[in-house]
C-alpha cells in the first residue's frame, strides 16, 4: 500500500439550521435608574405608578426677619432621631422654624385662603421606574413624553423680608399640619407673580398667580 495522500481543500459551508427553543427569562437586572423629590404641601406622595412614599414630614426654615441661617425650606422628617451625646441648648445656633402658609386673598391661588396661617407639610417621594426630575416654573402641564408627579403654585418668601427662600412648588390643593391654625411666623410660603416692569409680560399676565409643575421621566 502506498502512503495517505495530502488533505483536499475545505468543502462548501453548510446552510444555516432551524433556531432553538427559546432559553429560560434570566434574572432580573439591577435597578438602573430612580429619582426622588418633595411633594411640598402634601402628606403623601402622589397615586402614580412607580411613586412611592420615603417619609412625610413637616416643612422648616430660617425665620422670615432673619440675615442669616439657611435660605432654603428643607422637609423635616415627622420622627426625629437625636445622636448620643447630643446636649443641651446652645445660644450659638442657627435655628430652624416652622413654615406657614400666607394665603391672604380669597382670589388667590384656588384653594389655597382655608391654609392661612397653618403649618405645611411635605413628603419625600421615590419614582424607581424613572430616573429624571424636572420642576417647570410658570406652567402646570408637563412636557410631551414626561410623567406629571403633581402640580401646583410657584412659592417664595414675601419679598420685603430679610429672609430669602428657593422658590418651591406648593401642590395646588395643599394640606396642613393638624391643629397648627395659629399664626406662628416662621418661614413663609407666599403666592408669586410676574413683574411686567422687567419685561416678563407678553407671556405672562401680572395679576395672576404662576403656576408650577413637578415632572419625571
Amino acid at each position: 500500500d502506498g502512503l495517505p495522500g495530502r488533505d483536499g481543500p475545505p468543502g462548501l459551508k453548510g446552510v444555516v439550521g432551524p433556531s432553538g427553543p427559546v432559553g429560560p427569562t434570566g434574572p432580573p437586572g439591577r435597578n438602573g435608574g430612580g429619582v426622588t423629590y418633595v411633594r411640598w404641601g402634601r402628606k403623601t406622595c402622589p397615586l402614580i405608578s412607580g411613586t412611592t412614599l420615603v417619609y412625610e414630614g413637616i416643612v422648616g426654615g430660617s425665620f422670615w426677619q432673619n440675615t442669616g441661617g439657611g435660605a432654603n425650606y428643607i422637609c423635616l422628617t415627622t420622627e426625629p432621631a437625636y445622636q448620643p451625646g447630643t446636649g443641651s441648648a446652645d445660644a450659638n445656633y442657627s435655628p430652624v422654624y416652622g413654615a406657614e402658609y400666607q394665603t391672604h386673598r380669597s382670589g388667590q391661588g384656588a384653594g389655597t385662603l382655608s391654609v392661612l396661617d397653618h403649618n405645611v407639610p411635605c413628603a419625600v417621594c421615590e419614582v424607581s421606574t424613572r430616573s429624571k426630575h424636572l420642576m417647570i416654573p410658570g406652567t402646570y402641564i408637563c412636557p410631551h413624553g414626561w410623567t406629571t408627579e403633581y402640580y401646583g403654585w410657584l412659592m417664595a418668601e414675601y419679598k420685603g423680608h430679610k429672609g430669602r427662600t428657593v422658590y418651591t412648588c406648593v401642590d395646588r390643593d395643599p394640606e396642613s399640619i393638624d391643629g397648627s391654625s395659629t399664626s406662628t411666623e416662621g418661614v413663609l410660603f407666599y403666592h408669586t407673580e410676574a413683574d411686567c416692569t422687567t419685561g416678563l409680560c407678553g407671556p405672562y399676565n401680572g395679576a395672576m398667580e404662576l403656576s408650577c409643575v413637578v415632572c419625571t421621566k
